[in-house]
């Protein structure tokens, strides 16, 4: 399976609770669908985000960015892709394929 980076931006003004409810939801989805999260990564909360964004009929000018790293089929991410699109939450949402070689996900290191 190959790995995958989900870089996402979240409202800024969302509680403990909503950011934890958004992170297993989107865990849950990469484990049901037999994939595997190897880690999450906290980019900062309330950050500036570079231009006004509109999401869900609303403005944004601040952001919560995060980082989610895990294996997966190709299906499942867009599974997830739909489910963050709809969720609003959530601002700005995009999936970058790292690896695809089993030798080179054992050089890869997460950074934060």
């Amino acid at each position: 399976m190959p790995l995958y980076e989900l870089v996402c931006i979240s409202r800024a003004n969302l509680t403990q609770d909503s950011m934890r409810t958004l992170l297993r939801r989107s865990t849950e989805t990469v484990l049901d669908r037999g994939g595997a999260v190897r880690g999450f990564v906290n980019m900062g909360r309330n950050q500036q985000l570079p231009y006004r964004m509109k999401r869900h009929m609303e403005y944004h000018t601040h952001g919560t960015f995060w980082l989610m790293h895990y294996y997966s089929n190709p299906k499942t991410s867009n599974v997830l892709m739909g489910q963050l699109k709809l969720d609003p939450r959530v601002i700005r949402c995009n999936v970058v394929k790292i690896t695809d070689k089993v030798s080179d996900m054992a050089n890869f290191t997460v950074t934060a």
